[in-house]
């Protein structure tokens, strides 16, 4: 018998499976995206780009741009009283 896997994406199939509209490329625009320090943001994983992609626990979790690391932001997260950051690039967020 073979061992479970536990890798990043193990048990996420539902959270990070498209639709059948949504299938296919992404908008351009989604990548292009500017954010500002300070800035209300929601985690809305894009599953069909990997990099960048933050862990999908955090899915549909809302946060503040802490900073900028290269092309992607730091998102600040208060998970039970605890601050935890995020490094996700622009196309797996969302402004609130």
């Amino acid at each position: 018998m073979s061992q479970m896997s536990r890798g990043p994406r193990a048990r996420s199939g539902m959270k990070l499976m498209k639709s059948v509209r949504e299938k296919g490329m992404v908008q351009i625009t989604r990548s292009l995206r500017r954010f500002d320090i300070g800035d209300r943001v929601a985690i809305d994983i894009e599953p069909s780009i990997h990099k960048g992609m933050p862990h999908h626990r955090f899915q549909g979790l809302v946060g503040i741009i802490a900073g900028k690391q290269g092309s992607a932001y730091i998102v600040e997260l208060n998970i039970n009283r605890v601050k935890k950051k995020i490094i996700a690039m622009p196309v797996h967020l969302k402004k609130v």
